[in-house]
């Protein structure tokens, strides 16, 4: 009787006698051999730069076991791998950004092999991801399922402008395989295997930021991954020339807007510099400082009493240094012991708007301070007094405007204190409406903590907070409510002390018992539950707002920040968050309570301002001794700020652009889309063509009642039909005859007892529908 063995068996019956008792005749059950599977895969990733990974997975399967690890397809010169039997592991100790990538674990025994893949993302101080080559690693995790495709998460990808990009796709499938690159449903035809597909942009410019798909197809499936490649530069220069204030013989202050874009990479720091006015030659700017990281810097000294200076700004990124910015107009210092005009003690004025005279009857027109939805901010001195203000310009051509800005200015009268910024005058010369309003110089407070030389502290942001209370509660005593209430809104009265006032009450209204008010606008991340549900508002909807702010303060992060707005909005809806265990590990319980009794989705259990300023967290500081206080780490606030910039008014195009596009980063292109449905017919064209041998069939001369296999590799789109033929006959498959054709295009002939009669020329014929093609080989049988 003829029996067949197949390789399994054959290796299984070898290894017999090794699996026998010592001094039995019996055989032992034979021991089965199972190919390396993964149980538990290792997963994604991502660090800080600096920061340490270790990526763990579980594999089951006969022993031994070889594992290696890749990366980005090469093998791992570096980490350190580790494999006990059943666990695997690859750490890798203070990550840099070259160490990001697609990370592969390769496992292989004497029955089989299998990998599985992760991706590791490596952030830096301002990048979620920056590779200038980046890679997807597309390996299936089984090797029994090579049709299949299966792609990492990757959402975004940086380059610097100039530089040149590549992105690469590695896969693996059954050929024919074809790919291609889509990008605003145009195809771009890039460097293709049957391995990878590579998209390469020799000088990465500002236009060549966008989504990419990357469209595969074999035989059997078709898969698809999109991703962001976003190409950073240098910021634009400054928005504003440096504003001076408190001037004195020899120091000033300086605060300024930052760049409507900052080029794709967050803004690092500041360049001031200075120069005395005349005819000067280029290159007569002054350094004074390079390591400015606010919107602010006191100048201490340089300066010379009585002199005359303009001062400039220029903005870095990674990248690199902008341009600078509009230089401030000429400054002359004061004499030692020269007083300038200063504010005297709170005196609060009803204001009428003026109808008959223009703002700049009174006042000096200088530069301009900001822009936003309302229109924009001009710094103004008066004429008389020369106290510096700042003047609110609204747009005004349309009724709705005019109303919104009388509004606005009429709520003001009500608004009289000292933690609140005062209106001085208002004046209506159409189409222009002015509203002149006190300069406060010290800039936002979030951005004045984050300065190197101030100190951030609890119980620093217990007086703040504080005052903010202060200043709300009195608005509420009046039955108004701000419904803007974020960190912008909150300014310091100076550089030097920690004062603030609440700013901005263009969105604020008087409640009616008798008319319930309902909203839709503020800012995602600050607005309470009811402003999105559509619900009455009331006075405790601020007090969300503060929550959120104090939350921030003491943190530095945002505790319903989504990866977009409307995710950030459910999360708000759905009232989720916590405290995060690293960020609040310093803060006190009396603080998270604070918090908590503010952030509580029932409007009817929110404090009131009254019972905020009388939480014991506001009074736990008073008798404690500020040197022993710990700082608390500004790293955070400083990732929040520079979040924060791409989300306000007024900002350029691009960034909007920019914005929109990352909000739809992680979402994959629809398999659906009519960019992806032609790139798709267009592959499944590409692929087609009539079958051709890669590998041809070889001569073979075997022993008489051995075992013969002929084996060829076959390729071609539609999967051609294959005949085998003995001389002129075709072959037909029995207990001793195997034609087997694999997805990989694989076609073997086995005869598994061969005799002198099978002596003979053997052709494997291929036919699809674009051709035919044949190859032969001579069998040879010996006695």
């Amino acid at each position: 009787m003829l029996v067949v063995l197949s390789p399994l068996l054959s290796l299984t019956l070898h290894l017999l006698p090794t699996l026998s008792s010592p001094g039995s005749h019996s055989l032992s059950p034979v021991r089965r051999l199972d190919p390396p599977v993964f149980t538990q895969p290792i997963e994604d990733c991502c660090v800080d730069e600096g920061g340490d990974i270790t990526l763990r997975g579980v594999l089951i399967g006969s022993q031994p076991i070889r594992v290696s690890w890749l990366h980005n397809g090469e093998v791992a010169h570096f980490g350190k791998p580790s494999f006990n039997g059943s666990e695997v592991s690859f750490s890798v100790r203070e990550c840099l950004p070259e160490d990001a990538g697609a990370y592969t674990c390769l496992a292989e025994n004497s029955v089989g092999k299998t990998s599985c893949c992760a991706a590791v993302f490596v952030r830096g101080e301002t990048d979620t991801a920056h590779w200038e080559t980046s890679y997807v690693d597309c390996s299936t995790q089984n090797v029994q399922f090579i049709h299949d495709f299966a792609f990492i998460p990757l959402s975004q990808l940086k380059v610097k402008t100039g530089e040149p990009a590549r992105l690469t796709c590695f896969f693996t499938s059954s050929p024919p395989v074809v790919s291609c690159w889509i990008r605003d449903k145009e195809q771009l035809w890039t460097e293709n295997t049957d391995q990878s597909s590579t998209l390469c942009i020799a000088e990465a410019k500002p236009q060549h930021t966008g989504r990419y798909t990357i469209a595969v197809k074999d035989r059997k499936s078709s898969a698809q991954h999109t991703l962001i490649l976003s190409v950073i530069e240098k910021p634009q220069p400054p928005a504003s020339c440096p504003v001076v204030s408190l001037v004195s013989a020899s120091s000033v202050v300086l605060s300024w807007s930052g760049p409507c874009y900052d080029g794709g990479s967050a803004i690092q720091g500041y360049v001031v510099e200075v120069r005395s006015p005349g005819p000067t030659e280029p290159g007569d700017w002054r350094e004074l400082t390079d390591q400015c990281k606010s919107t602010s810097y006191r100048v201490c000294s340089g300066l010379r009493p009585q002199e005359e200076y303009c001062f400039r700004v220029k903005a870095y990124n990674a990248v690199g240094v902008s341009e600078p910015g509009p230089e401030s107009p000429v400054v002359r210092m004061e004499q030692k012991g020269e007083k300038r005009w200063t504010e005297s003690p709170e005196m609060y004025t009803h204001i009428t708007i003026d109808a008959t005279h223009k703002v700049t009857d009174h006042y000096n027109l200088l530069e301009k301070l900001g822009v936003g939805k309302f229109g924009q901010v001009f710094k103004l001195t008066h004429k008389e007094t020369g106290r510096v203000c700042a003047g609110k310009f609204y747009k005004g051509r349309r009724a709705k405007e005019r109303e919104a800005a009388r509004k606005e200015i009429e709520l003001m009268n009500y608004l009289h204190h000292p933690k609140l910024v005062q209106c001085l005058a208002a004046y209506d010369n159409k189409p222009e409406m002015v509203m002149v309003m006190e300069f406060i110089a010290g800039g936002e407070l979030f951005e004045r903590i984050v300065d190197d030389n101030f100190e951030h502290t609890e119980p620093a942001s217990v007086r703040y907070m504080q005052q903010i209370l202060e200043g709300i509660a009195y608005m509420h005593q009046q039955n108004i409510i701000h419904l803007d209430l974020k960190p912008e809104n909150i300014v310091c009265v100076d550089h030097t002390g920690t004062s603030i006032k609440v700013i901005d009450f263009g969105l604020a209204s008087r409640l009616d018992p008798n008319t319930p008010l309902k909203v839709m606008h503020g800012t995602p991340e600050f607005v309470a539950p009811e402003v999105i549900s559509y619900e009455p508002v009331c006075l405790a909807t601020d007090m969300w707002s503060i929550g959120v702010i104090c939350y921030i303060l003491l943190s530095g992060e945002s505790p319903f920040q989504g990866n977009s707005d409307d995710e950030t909005l459910a999360l708000v809806t759905a009232a989720q968050w916590e405290f995060d265990e690293d960020s609040f590990e310093e803060i006190t319980e009396q603080a998270k309570d604070f918090i908590s009794s503010l952030l509580n989705k029932n409007t009817r259990r929110r404090m009131t301002c009254e019972e905020a300023l009388a939480h014991p967290w506001m009074a736990a500081f008073d008798s404690g001794d500020p040197s022993t206080t710990k700082s608390l780490s500004k790293e955070k606030m400083k990732r929040f700020l520079a979040r924060q910039k791409w989300k306000k008014a007024g900002k350029a195009l691009l960034a909007l652009k920019r914005m929109a596009m990352l909000s739809k980063g992680d979402n994959p292109v629809s398999p659906t889309s009519p960019g992806e449905e032609h790139a798709l017919q267009s592959l499944e064209l590409k692929m087609q063509g009539p079958p051709q041998f890669s590998q041809s069939l070889e001569d073979q001369t075997v022993a008489q009642g051995s075992r013969a296999c002929l084996s060829c590799h076959l390729t071609g789109y539609p999967d051609p039909e294959v005949v085998w033929l003995c001389g002129e006959e075709p072959v037909v498959e029995s207990s001793g005859v195997q034609i087997e054709y694999d997805e990989d295009g694989r076609c073997t002939l086995v005869l598994a007892s061969v005799g002198l009669r099978d002596t003979n020329t053997y052709t494997c014929r291929a036919t699809n529908d674009h051709g035919e093609a044949s190859c032969s080989a001579k069998l040879i049988v010996k006695q």
